[in-house]
């Protein structure tokens, strides 16, 4: 048996959690990589059925063992329950030990070519259970114990020892009743098969008229066979009516029907279907003694048109979000790709439409996939070599492949074996040895350790708890499968809450620290000599300026950041994080979304090619760089590219240092330093990169005004300090 990799971690970790999330959910599980995505998830339900024996194992007791509907005697057993009981809604039996997951696989883009692509997602669901429990189970609980009326209703929980009420006609139980009926026939067929019928006393004239006593019997011989029979056939005929007209063949004729679909009455009944399949999931969960749960697997979804990327997360947010829903979605998707297209929809009109923020009002778990690192990125691509060179002429792959599992490897092997979403796993996978007492009670440590000075960097929403809940204990699993050293206990809570309220700032923290080992490395300097007992708020204030820069380009991430102050309160009072912290959490960080961090470092321009030939001298300082400058490094640079002495005097006798360049008026510095025009072109393309081009269609496309950095900060710090400072916005 070969080492858990990266990928049976991750998918260990959050086969863990979703055991122990409150349900209804939505996972976000993001990865730029499809293929990585498909493996995690293949993953996933290995270790949920190693996970749920473990439970019933730990948890099981003769007495109330589960009761499997599709033994023969629980398949009647069943029929039983649905006949002639309903179930009581009890704290013993809604709070069960015992799990049951069933597995939901949607492909939007397999529905893409529908204009509901959400009720495809009820199409599917109604398939799932009927494949799992029968579509006869579904049928007898649709016309024996749905009442669409009641089940609306919210359950209310009794103080009961028992879990079935019978049904009752006439204050007697329904199965007695039907006892009844069915005996009194054959009592009456008893009695004439054994005393033979009544001869009475024949007058004349009577001897073909029956008596009345004869009568009598026949009348109520009728009365007690016909309306047991009336409603029995009342029954069998709903029953086959359901079997052969089913909802799902109604939603899909009314999802080809244009004039259906666009009415209110077909949304309703959509509705009234998640109804029905949530409370049969609640008397199946009373009936088997376990608590059910559906994961609802929503992949490709970012190959969607964004009209249908948000009709699917409308739905996520409405059908599948009810209190007592049994529904745990996994939205496995690329994040940048989803952010790009929800953006570009039509109906955006408020910062609460936008992707981010959508997003953060559906997901209760943020799962993002850390990326490769370069040893694996390295036995990866080895293996892509070993699989094209290992094929035969049929298209099979030879039996000598190495399968030594990795990570990678593994993401080869499946994606190799099964073109479709799904991922063909026959063996489970190993798992990582993590004591479950250890991880809880450790998660309840650190929830509760500190909490009184965390929670007031906290929101006020439950939706964001959770999140940072369910995150915690994700952290806390990786940690304790790659065994790496646990930090304070309450910084791991801390690492949670600070890459869940700032996403933003910590991605351009993490970004400047990565954008410094790689210019230590260009310079040739080995990068164990960077301090790495540097704090973060240290970072973040040496590159403040050129966030406040470049802020006009991403409000749209800046606005998913809580608070500056508190932030600033966070780094450099409450939580002091450091360089060293940031390397130790970076591997296991989950809720923190990769491509806010690739899009700061598109915009920063850390692509930037290390030599640029003829161009050297002249090619643009970074930001960063030409803040920094005082005006003695401006005019150790001006002397670089040969201008006159003339130059240095102005630059000395009026304080051009950094500063000045980049958020001084660029006209009044031409007018100051009276260059020519080849001078100032120049120093225009050296010192001035962040000013828009002039000449261009650039210049049309983004007005000085709003590209200039001294705007840029004021529009900076209005939007995040509210409205003191507009005026200076508007200037």
């Amino acid at each position: 048996m070969h080492e858990p990799t990266k990928e049976d971690v991750y998918a260990y970790a959050l086969s863990k959690t979703l055991t122990k999330v409150t349900s209804p959910a939505t996972v976000g599980l993001y990865s730029s990589c499809h293929n990585r995505i498909n493996v995690i998830l293949g993953r996933m339900e290995g270790y949920l059925k190693q996970e749920t024996s473990r439970i019933e194992e730990e948890h099981g007791d003769k007495s109330k063992s589960c009761t499997s509907p599709s033994s023969i005697t629980g398949f009647f057993a069943l029929i039983g329950r649905l006949l002639f009981y309903r179930p009581i809604w009890t704290e013993e039996n809604q709070n069960h030990h015992n799990i049951r997951f069933i597995y939901v696989d949607f492909s939007a883009w397999h529905f893409a070519g529908s204009d509901l692509l959400w009720a495809g997602i009820v199409i599917r669901l109604l398939h799932t259970m009927q494949w799992s429990f029968g579509k006869l189970t579904l049928v007898l609980y649709r016309v024996a114990q749905h009442d669409e009326e009641e089940d609306v209703l919210k359950k209310k929980l009794e103080n009961k020892a028992y879990d079935w009420r019978s049904k009752k006609i006439c204050l007697c139980p329904l199965w007695l009743f039907l006892i009844i009926i069915i005996m009194i026939p054959v009592v009456f067929l008893v009695v004439l098969l054994t005393f033979g019928s009544p001869k009475p006393d024949l007058e004349t004239g009577d001897e073909e008229n029956p008596s009345d006593g004869q009568k009598g019997v026949t009348g109520l011989l009728i009365a007690a066979i016909g309306l047991p029979a009336v409603s029995g056939l009342r029954f069998v005929y709903s029953i086959a009516k359901n079997l052969i007209f089913s909802e799902d063949l109604n939603i899909k004729s009314g999802m080809d029907n244009e004039k259906v679909s666009s009415k209110l009455g077909f949304m309703d009944e959509v509705r009234k279907e998640m109804w029905f399949l949530t409370r049969f999931i609640e008397f199946m969960e009373v009936f088997e003694r376990r608590r059910i749960r559906v994961i609802l697997k929503i992949t490709d979804l970012d190959r969607c048109s964004p009209k249908k990327i948000i009709a699917v997360l409308d739905a996520i947010n409405i059908l599948l979000s009810n209190e007592d829903s049994p529904f745990i979605s996994i939205l496995a998707v690329n994040p940048e790709v989803l952010v790009r297209k929800v953006n570009f929809a039509d109906g955006i009109f408020s910062k609460e439409d936008r992707a981010y923020a959508l997003l953060n009002s559906i997901v209760t778990l943020t799962f993002t996939v850390p990326p490769l690192s370069d040893d694996s990125k390295n036995r990866l691509f080895k293996s892509l070599i070993r699989n094209s060179k290992t094929r035969r002429k049929d298209g099979r792959r030879s039996e000598g492949l190495d399968k030594k599992a990795s990570s990678d490897v593994s993401i080869v092997e499946i994606v190799l074996e099964s073109k479709k979403s799904k991922p063909l796993i026959d063996k489970s996978p190993p798992a990582p040895v993590v004591n479950e007492e250890d991880v809880e009670e450790l998660v309840k440590k650190i929830l509760t350790s500190n909490g009184r000075k965390l929670n007031q960097y906290m929101l006020d929403d439950t939706m964001s708890m959770r999140r940072v809940i369910n995150s915690v204990r994700v952290t806390v699993i990786i940690m304790k499968a790659l065994e790496k050293e646990l930090p304070q206990q309450d910084y791991i809570a801390a690492w949670v809450v600070l890459a869940n309220e700032w996403p933003c700032r910590l991605s351009w923290i993490i970004q400047c620290v990565e954008d410094a080992e790689q210019r230590a490395a260009i310079d040739g300097k080995k990068v164990a000599d960077t301090d790495e007992s540097k704090t973060l708020w240290e970072v973040f204030r040496e590159s403040k300026a050129e966030l406040y820069v470049m802020s006009s380009q991403i409000e749209e991430l800046l606005d998913q950041d809580e608070d500056p102050e508190m932030f600033e309160r966070f780094l450099q009072v409450d939580f002091p994080f450091t360089i060293k912290d940031l390397k130790a959490f970076e591997e296991i960080t989950v809720n923190l979304d990769h491509s806010i961090r690739k899009e700061l470092a598109q915009i920063r321009g850390t692509s930037r090619l290390k030599d640029l030939g003829w161009m050297r001298d002249l090619a643009p300082l970074p930001i960063t760089t030409i803040i920094k400058m005082s005006k003695e490094d401006v005019c150790e640079e001006l002397m670089r590219l040969d201008y006159p002495d003339k130059y240095f005097d102005i630059v000395r006798s009026n304080n051009l240092n950094g500063s000045a360049l980049v958020f001084g008026d660029a006209d009044d510095l031409k007018n100051l330093l009276n260059m020519t025009f080849g001078e100032w072109a120049t120093f225009r393309l050296h010192f001035l990169p962040h000013l828009p081009s002039r000449l261009g269609p650039a210049h049309k496309r983004t007005p000085t005004m709003l590209s200039h950095p001294q705007n840029q900060m004021s529009r900076f710090y209005a939007a995040h300090h509210n409205s003191s400072n507009s005026s200076l916005a508007k200037k």
